[in-house]
């Protein structure tokens, strides 16, 4: 299937897809090198250091997958081919840390091997991304439950 590369990053949630009590639905990639001994990350957009390209799945999006492979062309540069579905994961921070513009979400991933990384992308402005090890992977994401979840639903090695 032919990806839609464009150079324009989506923003806004006005074409977000929603589940049944509210929460915004997010699809993201856990991308392995081939042999499965790096992941690659991206720096977060907000505070938080490093984490997993991910996003909203919109409207036009017939597949969770879809929109994975989206976010991972926009946050990362990176062209990639769906492994296998790492199931739903449910938002795992508290309450108190929920916000209009940080909604409670439902994760889906997907483990994703990194066919090409492009030098020029949507988000090349505002993110580095590196790969690294499990083992920094995991520390990088112990603050994030949902993130680390899904890297651990992998099979990059340990």
């Amino acid at each position: 299937m032919a990806q839609n590369r464009s150079m324009e990053a989506r923003v806004g949630r006005k074409n977000q897809r929603y589940g049944s009590k509210g929460e915004r639905l997010v699809a993201g990639v856990v991308p392995l090198s081939n042999d499965k001994s790096k992941v690659l990350m991206i720096q977060s957009a907000g505070p938080g250091g490093w984490v997993l390209p991910k996003g909203g799945w919109e409207t036009d999006e017939s597949t969770a997958s879809q929109a994975a492979c989206r976010e991972a062309w926009e946050e990362a540069g990176v062209i990639c081919t769906v492994q296998r579905d790492l199931g739903l994961i449910p938002d795992m921070r508290p309450n108190a840390l929920l916000t209009s513009n940080a909604p409670k979400a439902s994760y889906q991933f997907f483990e994703v091997t990194v066919e090409k990384e492009e030098a020029d992308w949507p988000e090349r402005h505002k993110r580095q991304r590196k790969w690294v090890t499990y083992a920094q992977a995991a520390h990088a994401l112990a603050n994030r439950p949902e993130l680390l979840e899904a890297l651990n639903r992998s099979s990059l090695q340990r």
